[in-house]
C-alpha cells in the first residue's frame, strides 16, 4: 500500500460559506453556519440553586430559542428552550430555561441513560478538534449522566461512562409540580457550574483566555406522552412501538446526530464586558476547515459506495473547484490510501489546517 499525493492550487472564485450549498447541494444541510455566543466574564459567580434570576444572570444574554436538530426542514419545537452562559477563571456557568406544561422524570441514579426521560444536554469540545469532548445530561429530578468521548461514534469511538465532571455543581427547579398529571406546569430551569479542571484531559487546566474559541451545543430530548391512569406514558405507534423522541437544539446539526462536533455552535470567551451577540465573525481558520469537512463527507460517501476511499480529488468530482478565502489563495493536498486519508488546506502565507478519516482536526 502506498500514498498518492495530489495537490491542487486554485485561483479565487468564491467563498465557501456563501456558496457551498451551490457547489455541494447534497450537503447543504451540513453547511449552514453554526450558531455563536459571546460569553462574558463574571467577577461574581451565580448561586447554583436552579433559580436563574440572580442579578449576575442579568449580565448574560439569552441564546435564540432552540430549533429542531435537522434545522428548518422540520417544524419548530412546540415548547420553548433557551440558554445563557457566563465564565470566570474556574468555571463555565450555564443556565437553561425549558418551558413545559407537564414536567415529569423517573430516573434517579447517576449515569443511568437520562435521555430515556425528557432531559437537557450539554456537549463541549474545548479544543475545537472534533475529538476528546464531553457530554453532560440532566433530567428534571436533577439526575446526572456525564460521559467523555475520545472520538465520535461514527468514527468508532465509545463513551467513557466512568468519567465524572468532578466538582460540578448542578441544580434544577420546577415551575410547577413534577410528575403530577392533575395540574399544568410552566416548565423547569437548570443551573450548572462546570469546572475547567473537569473539562481538561491532562495536568495543565484548560482555562480560556480572551478570545478563546470553543465548540458547544445544547440538546433537549422531549418524548411524546399521554396520561393513562394518572401517569405520563410515552406514546406508541399503531404497531405498539414507542414514538421517537424530539431532539431540539441550540445550533442545528443538519442531521439526527448530536455527535458531529463540527456542527456545534461557537463559544467565544471575552473579558471586555461586551454584551453584543452580533459581533462574532467566523475566523479565517474555521472557513478553511469547511473545505476539509466537505471532502470528509464526500470521502465517507465514496467509501460507502466503493468500499474504499478515493485516491484523488478528481474522483470526488472536485478537480475544477477554485478556492478563495478572504482574498487568500488556498490549495488542497490529499494523501490517501484505500483505508485512510489526510486532507490539508494551506494558503499562500502557510496557514494550514488538516483533517483525517477519523474526523480529527489538527492545526
Amino acid at each position: 500500500m502506498f500514498f498518492r499525493f495530489i495537490t491542487l492550487s486554485f485561483l479565487c472564485l468564491f467563498s465557501l460559506i456563501g456558496s457551498a450549498q451551490v457547489v455541494f447541494n447534497e450537503y447543504s444541510s451540513l453547511f449552514t453556519v453554526p450558531a455563536n455566543y459571546t460569553i462574558r466574564y463574571t467577577d461574581s459567580p451565580p448561586i447554583i440553586d436552579g433559580h436563574i434570576n440572580d442579578v449576575v444572570w442579568g449580565n448574560a444574554s439569552w441564546t435564540d430559542y432552540f430549533q429542531d436538530i435537522e434545522g428548518d426542514i422540520r417544524p419548530k419545537p412546540y415548547h420553548e428552550t433557551r440558554v445563557k452562559m457566563l465564565w470566570d477563571n474556574s468555571n463555565l456557568y450555564i443556565a437553561a430555561e425549558l418551558k413545559d406544561p407537564h414536567v415529569w422524570a423517573t430516573l434517579t441514579k447517576r449515569d443511568e441513560i437520562v435521555f430515556f426521560d425528557n432531559d437537557f444536554e450539554v456537549f463541549i469540545d474545548p479544543l475545537n478538534s472534533a475529538h476528546n469532548y464531553f457530554e453532560i445530561e440532566v433530567n428534571a429530578l436533577n439526575t446526572i449522566f456525564d460521559l467523555f468521548l475520545y472520538k465520535p461514534y461514527r468514527n468508532g469511538g465509545s463513551a467513557l461512562f466512568s468519567w465524572d465532571s468532578q466538582g460540578m455543581q448542578h441544580a434544577v427547579q420546577i415551575q410547577g409540580t413534577i410528575n403530577n398529571t392533575n395540574d399544568e406546569d410552566t416548565g423547569w430551569t437548570v443551573e450548572m457550574a462546570i469546572p475547567f479542571r473537569a473539562l481538561t484531559m491532562g495536568n495543565e487546566v484548560n482555562v480560556p483566555r480572551e478570545g478563546s474559541l470553543w465548540r458547544i451545543n445544547f440538546s433537549r430530548v422531549q418524548w411524546e406522552t399521554e396520561i393513562i391512569d394518572g401517569k405520563y406514558i410515552k406514546r406508541k405507534d399503531v404497531k405498539g412501538k414507542v414514538l421517537p423522541e424530539n431532539n431540539w437544539v441550540w445550533s442545528p446539526q443538519g442531521v439526527i446526530d448530536m455527535h458531529r462536533p463540527e456542527r456545534w455552535g461557537y463559544l467565544l470567551f471575552t473579558k471586555n464586558g461586551v454584551n453584543n451577540q452580533s459581533q462574532f465573525e467566523l475566523p479565517y481558520g474555521e472557513k478553511q476547515k469547511q473545505y476539509l469537512w466537505l471532502i470528509y463527507y464526500k470521502q465517507q460517501d465514496y467509501r460507502h459506495k466503493n468500499k474504499r476511499f478515493a485516491k484523488s480529488l478528481g474522483e470526488l468530482g472536485l478537480s475544477d473547484l477554485n478556492i478563495d478565502i478572504d482574498g487568500k489563495m488556498n490549495e488542497l493536498i490529499l494523501i490517501s490510501t484505500d483505508h485512510r486519508f489526510d486532507i490539508m488546506i494551506k494558503d499562500e502565507l502557510g496557514k494550514f489546517v488538516s483533517l483525517n478519516e477519523e474526523g480529527l482536526v489538527t492545526n
